[in-house]
């Protein structure tokens, strides 16, 4: 189990309890990797990070990742993939500590923004009951409800980051999950809702046709080190095919739903193991490339968090496709692995408090608007 250390800014907790000061909230992601749940802690009062807190990871085992990935793409039941979210989560959420407020993102089984719906599975209700804490939840429906795309979410988190680590020029953070998504971040404005601080959408597939792969071929969850794809040529023929869509041509923000390019895996079906892989870790930075020409500058720094950066083969991919420096975000003094749960804490901080959590230039929403629902256990009416 994993674990980091408390750092932080701030010491008064009683004062950190207050309507508008910062307050310790504990996000949790599981993403369309399917990998497991990340939980971490952040000291936030909506605006400004004031300190990180303890993380730690739950796996999901084989058999409940077959579980959850034979119900993507379902838009009612699933029931056992519901009950593996809400106990996984409940699981890893009641080890922390002194926690005031819980954002809880759950599961993501279906996303078709084109459509009006988006779905993800685990009930913040029965969270709030079972940890006895307030549980902000349901972040993206109302997002989509009012025309957007109800992804990516992370951006205005991003640009909190962007102030903590002191960032003065514009600078982009690429999250390289099962679906890659980018933010564009300028930290001269005061706030993500302006027009011109933000600017997010989803790139393309990213590690989730890679991990399918090595499932399928060799029952590995994964190209450790990106040492199978170091060993292939990639099929430019694949990569052409891919970068012709019309989704790369779309104007952002843009969304993808984890399975929207699952050709990919039959386009690579008569290439050997690592050319298979190669292909696929070279759509990956292909896919960034692409997005760059929609950045509104260039940006000073591409920083790199998810599962991707990981892979340097991948990772040196990707620097050989844009003109900007490339770095995992731990080189900005982030954590690449926890990110995403952080920004559902910083979320639900915003949510709790009233702030918007998505803008027109992030999510395509009509105006900016604060998405997710709180709960609170029923012997717990004061406000979070």
């Amino acid at each position: 189990m994993k674990t980091k250390a408390l750092v932080g800014k701030a010491s008064n907790r009683a004062a950190n309890r207050s309507a508008d000061g910062p307050i310790w909230a504990l996000g949790a992601m599981s993403g369309t990797s399917l990998d497991g749940v990340d939980a971490a802690m952040v000291l936030s009062d909506g605006h400004a990070i004031f300190g990180f807190g303890e993380s730690r990871y739950r796996a999901y085992s084989d058999d409940e990742r077959a579980v959850l990935k034979e119900a993507l793409g379902t838009w009612e039941g699933a029931g056992a993939a519901t009950e593996i979210v809400e106990s996984a989560h409940a699981e890893v959420l009641a080890r922390f500590p002194r926690v005031d407020l819980v954002g809880f993102h759950g599961q993501t089984l279906a996303h078709d923004p084109q459509g009006g719906r988006t779905r993800q599975v685990g009930d913040g209700r029965l969270l709030a009951e079972t940890l006895g804490l307030p549980v902000v939840w349901d972040f993206r429906s109302a997002d989509v409800q009012m025309g957007g795309e109800g992804a990516p979410l992370a951006p205005f988190f991003h640009f909190a980051c962007a102030k903590w680590i002191g960032a003065t020029a514009p600078l982009a953070f690429l999250n390289l999950g099962g679906v890659g998504n980018i933010t564009f971040v300028d930290p001269s404005f005061d706030a993500p809702e302006r027009p011109g601080a933000c600017l997010a959408f989803d790139t393309g597939p990213a590690n989730a046709p890679l991990n399918d792969l090595m499932r399928a071929r060799l029952g590995v969850d994964l190209d450790e080190g990106g040492a199978l794809a170091a060993q292939g040529t990639a099929d430019e023929t694949v990569l052409a095919r891919l970068l012709g869509q019309g989704f790369f041509r779309r104007m952002p923000p843009k969304s993808l739903d984890r399975d929207d390019f699952a050709w990919l895996g039959d386009a690579v079906c008569d290439l050997s193991d690592a050319d298979a892989a190669a292909t696929l870790t070279a759509c990956v930075a292909g896919c960034v490339a692409a997005a760059m020409e929609h950045m509104p500058a260039l940006p000073e720094r591409l920083l790199v968090t998810g599962g991707g950066r990981h892979n340097p083969v991948m990772m040196a991919m990707i620097a050989g496709a844009v003109d900007c420096p490339v770095a995992p975000v731990e080189d900005a003094g982030l954590d690449g692995d926890m990110l995403e749960a952080q920004a559902f804490a910083h979320l639900a901080v915003r949510v709790a408090r009233g702030l918007s959590t998505s803008c027109p230039t992030t999510t395509g929403v009509a105006a900016a608007i604060g998405g997710g629902t709180v709960s609170r256990p029923v012997q717990d009416a004061a406000p979070a």
